[in-house]
């Protein structure tokens, strides 16, 4: 946030500046030059009229002046409430009362010099500057009865208007004088509105008296004039009730509301409509139960119904600041008590921690990019975020604790300190933030009297808006570097606030006035979707006690981490793991130094921590990779070459086979975690990197870089077993294709690798000898990929080999070739649309691709029978396959709309015309798919359907296995698992709901297109 920089832009042009003879400044100039005039020429020139001799003459009024916001504005608007006045008498008066009573003189000029909209109010009416004589007394504070008196005489809603404008001169002047702080200022411009109501109601009452003879409405104030911290201009938010009157002849509960709302509608236009007087400001109604779509009033009962059943968390935090202030002021307060007990019980509701959760992620992205710098109330740091930590922190301990349940901010806040609901230093920092902030608002309002919370650009306004709050020397300057020290202060205390005495509750390193109890700590350990807090306290406390570095360096970060992990699906999980990492590489200094510098690094750490098992499982088996967070290129996969070249030369310093596999495989389990927590964070986003908005390059990344790592291990490995058995050189050339997801580079973290072995006995070699080699490679390799280790196994599956699994594991090309020619079945050259050499003999490879493409690519596509039969065994998949009671609408793999139907469909479309268009020769799902688009041979819009089932069906096998740490083709049955899910597909807390039935609807559109392209409609 940064504002313009103080400069000459900040004062206006001077005009004129030179009076008199031989160039010389006159002795005025230089005096109103001195007392702060940015235009000392215009002000001479107002000066210059007799009836203004007394301030030009009076050194007291010039330095009145020359003390307020704005010099030049405070002496244009006194000369223009001076020529106001009906005669020369009362013009006398005014000056001659501005030069003898400093208290009126230093307010009217005050108001004058900060407003310009008081200024035009005292031009329309100049006998109202005398309203500045009440309340001479620093210590007489005005309430409700004294705005009720100055209300009194109107009769209308524009004498309403005047009454209100000239309360509201008092109140302003003895802020901008600093007779009153800003909470003060709040407090009694939430009275005036009170007070106003009342009047606006009267006003109803008297227009409808019948009506008002009908029903008893109440008038609960919400918002800020409700907690009693109103802004200059500002809606007034309110929520009515009415009853039948006592007295009413034969009146039911209709009438009664009918009654009631067009009462309650007149009072609302009184305050809202513009008139020639202006507006008061808008009544705002719409916190009601339903908001715009309710009714208007409603009975008691009614209200209590809809919070029973249907209110949001939300709607519970309003009524934290509910307080009667017209009308029926019985029913007002019964209102309060019927509603106040479920407010406190708002957090034992079964939503309340998703709503927390989603409310503490609140974005500011309806703010247009433009403003957010310039946003006090909603940017980042601004008042938003103070007053929604104390109404959050009220909601969780406000049901034990009746000291913090106040509807003002400051007051709350000030109590959460005093009970140790919030560190005593923090509290007071808050406090501080947030009286500047506040003030700031006011004075930017002050202005011209509009609602905005934008701090302005111009260096005129920013200029008169630091002298306000006090700032005399560079205005502007001061004022910005103020502002982005407060905003600073919230920012980072925002998330401490809810933390922070959650660890003085376990660390107990010294003695405080004011300590979190176990209890509390508990209660908001729960209210952040702990669900297990006391385990939560036991880690805490684990991890911040004693004196040592490292767990003072924890105590510094655990504030921030707690809140990440908070944003999960999983908390526990998430702190849990964080305890384990820390306690394997607590003693290592550049893990502690990582966290506490690089500042991407522990946000990093804490995101994959607590997103599901297979990330954090992956770093505790080698915690030593928590490293890969703090590195700018840490996260992204690396190339194939690369992974080879490490591997192989893993292998070639090994004692033996299996030593070189430990290594490659030590490898692979590192790489797993560096693809997954990349996955991860490019999947949730982080504070300084939003998450990416393409999930197709999302599961094309994670595809290519877990079949570019399995290529490289299976590499690797035949390197090792070839080493170990025969030396530098095998009997046969060997080579291995990938196939299914595989060879399509679109493996997952559970997928098996498809795999055919292929070899061919060297010159000289013995066939036998060859193929008993072969053999014995293929079993070693196998056997050491999957030996019992720390290191996640790697399953090689051969079963798509000829003959499936009664065939032998590997064969020479000759047999393939042999094979393919007199026996292969359709479905064989399905499979081998996906073949790919992966490790082994170059050469071996590209010959096998050579028999394999007349097979997959026919010249004159697929006959009539061929497609029927693909078709028919399809559909028996479809039938055979699927798991017994699982829901066919959301198996990602054989599921309706999933992979296989896809997939199924774009072979089809391989195998009929890839002999003809040279794209569609790919072993890539995507890549097929955007070539057959291409090539016209699927309208663009259905391929675009087909590829977003994919997409999506790709990461919820990807996610599945993320959160539960092991392969599934279903969402998870069980809540944190499945929201964990939903997370790592891009909803928030709350909306499982919502991303199963986005699935069914996308699938289900896919599923269409199938049924059309595959079988034919």
């Amino acid at each position: 946030m940064t504002l313009p920089q103080e400069g000459d832009s900040a004062r206006r042009p001077l005009q004129g500046g030179w009076r008199g003879t031989g160039g010389r400044r006159s002795s005025t100039f230089t005096r109103l030059l001195r007392h702060g005039f940015t235009d000392p020429s215009a002000a001479e020139r107002l000066l210059d009229d007799p009836e203004l001799s007394a301030v030009r003459s009076d050194p007291l009024l010039l330095d009145a002046l020359g003390a307020t916001a704005d010099p030049d504005l405070a002496l244009l608007g006194l000369v223009r409430l001076v020529e106001a006045q009906e005669d020369a008498t009362g013009r006398r008066e005014l000056l001659d009362t501005l030069v003898t009573a400093k208290p009126l003189r230093d307010r009217l000029l005050g108001v004058l010099g900060a407003s310009e909209a008081l200024a035009d109010h005292l031009a329309r009416h100049p006998r109202d500057w005398r309203a500045l004589a009440t309340y001479e007394s620093a210590d007489l504070h005005p309430g409700v009865a004294d705005f009720e008196r100055g209300l009194a005489e109107a009769t209308d809603p524009v004498s309403l208007r005047v009454a209100y404008r000239r309360c509201l001169l008092a109140i302003a002047a003895r802020d901008v004088c600093g007779t009153t702080d800003v909470a003060q200022a709040a407090a009694e411009l939430a009275d005036l509105a009170t007070a106003t109501l009342r009047a606006a109601l009267a006003m109803a009452c008297a227009a409808a008296p019948d009506d008002a003879a009908r029903c008893r409405l109440a008038v609960v104030a919400m918002g800020k004039c409700g907690g009693h911290e109103l802004n200059y201009v500002s809606d007034v938010d309110v929520i009515f009730v009415a009853e039948p009157t006592d007295s009413g002849a034969g009146a039911d509960e209709g009438e009664a509301l009918r009654a009631a709302t067009r009462l309650a509608s007149h009072m609302m236009r009184v305050c809202s409509e513009t008139n020639i007087e202006g507006t008061i400001w808008p009544v705002d109604a719409n916190l009601r139960p339903e908001g715009r779509n309710g009714p208007l009033v409603r009975t008691l009962s009614s209200h209590l119904a809809y919070y029973q059943r249907w209110a949001k968390t939300w709607e519970f935090q309003a009524l934290l600041k509910a307080r009667p202030v017209a009308g029926d002021h019985a029913l007002g307060e019964e209102y309060v008590a019927t509603l106040t007990p479920l407010v406190w019980r708002a957090a034992e509701r079964e939503n309340f921690v998703p709503d927390v959760q989603k409310m503490r992620r609140r974005v500011v992205e309806n703010i247009p990019a433009g403003e957010i710098d310039r946003e006090l109330k909603l940017g980042p740091g601004g008042l938003r975020d103070v007053e929604f930590a104390v109404q959050m922190l009220q909601l969780v301990h406000g049901r034990s604790d009746p000291s913090i349940r106040s509807g003002s901010t400051l007051v709350a806040l000030h109590a959460l300190g005093a009970g140790g609901y919030v560190g005593r230093v923090d509290a007071a920092q808050l406090d501080d933030a947030y009286r500047f902030l506040r003030s700031l608002e006011h004075r930017i309002q002050l202005y011209k009297l509009r609602r905005t919370h934008l701090v302005p650009k111009d260096d005129a306004d920013l200029r008169r808006i630091g002298r306000s709050l006090g700032m005399r020397t560079e205005p502007i300057t001061e004022l910005n570097r103020a502002w982005k020290r407060h905003t600073s202060v919230v920012r980072r205390l925002h998330e401490k606030l809810f933390y922070r005495p959650l660890l003085d509750a376990v660390a107990q390193l010294a003695p405080v006035e004011a300590r979190l109890s176990t209890e509390a700590a508990r209660e908001r350990l729960v209210a952040l979707g702990y669900a297990d807090p006391s385990g939560a306290l036991r880690h805490l406390e684990a991890l911040a006690s004693g004196v040592s570095r490292k767990a003072a360096i924890q105590r510094t970060l655990l504030p921030v981490l707690l809140g990440w992990f908070a944003d999960s699906a999983d908390p526990d999980a998430g702190l849990l793991n964080f305890r384990q990492v820390s306690d394997a590489l607590g003693k290592t200094p550049w893990y502690l130094r990582l966290l506490r510098d690089e500042g991407a690094a522990a946000e990093n750490l804490a995101r994959v921590l607590s997103a599901g098992r297979l990330a954090p499982d992956l770093l505790l088996r080698a915690p030593e990779a928590v490293a890969l967070l703090g590195d700018e290129r840490g996260l992204v996969p690396r190339g194939r070459a690369h992974l080879e070249q490490e591997i192989l030369a893993a292998v070639r310093r090994a004692d033996g086979a299996e030593q070189g596999v430990t290594a490659a495989r030590g490898v692979r389990r590192r790489e797993l975690f560096r693809t997954a927590a990349g996955d991860i964070i490019g999947s949730y986003g982080t504070e300084d990197s939003p998450a990416e908005a393409d999930p197709g390059a999302l599961v094309d990344r994670v595809g290519d870089a877990i079949s570019d790592l399995t290529a490289a291990t299976i590499a690797g490995t035949l390197r090792a077993v070839v080493r170990d058995g025969w030396g530098d050189t095998l009997p046969t050339r060997f080579a291995v294709i990938g196939m299914g997801r595989f060879g399509g580079h679109e493996l997952g973290y559970g997928s098996d690798a498809d795999v055919l072995f292929v070899h061919e006995p060297r010159d000289g070699a013995d066939e036998q000898e060859a193929a008993k080699a072969a053999a014995k490679v293929v079993a070693e390799m196998r056997r050491l990929l999957q030996l019992p280790s720390a290191d996640p196994p790697l399953a090689i599956d051969a079963d798509l080999r000829p003959e499936g699994r009664s065939g032998p594991l590997v064969r020479t090309l000759k047999s393939y070739e042999a094979y393919y020619r007199r026996w292969s079945l359709g479905w064989e050259s399905q499979a081998l649309l996906r073949a790919e050499p992966v490790a082994g003999d170059e050469e071996l490879g590209r010959a096998f691709i050579e028999l394999a493409d007349p097979l997959r690519y026919p010249e004159r596509g697929l006959g009539e029978d061929a497609v029927r039969e693909i078709r028919r065994l399809k559909a028996r998949m479809e039938a055979e396959r699927m798991p017994r009671g699982a829901d066919p609408t959301l198996h990602a793999k054989l599921g309706r709309g999933g992979l296989s139907d896809v997939e199924w469909t774009v072979q089809l479309l391989q195998l009929e015309h890839g002999g003809r268009v040279p794209g569609l020769r790919t072993t890539r799902t995507r890549a097929a798919l955007a070539a057959a688009r291409e090539a016209e041979l699927i309208p663009a819009d259905e391929a675009a359907i087909l590829d977003e089932a994919w997409v999506l069906a790709t990461r919820v096998r990807n996610a599945v296995m993320l959160v539960r740490g092991r392969a599934g083709d279903t969402f998870p049955a069980g809540g944190r698992e499945l929201a964990a899910v939903g997370r790592y597909l891009g909803y928030d807390a709350g909306h499982v709901g919502d991303m199963l039935d986005d699935y069914r609807r996308i699938t289900r559109r896919a599923r269409a297109v199938v049924d059309e392209r595959f079988y034919g409609g």
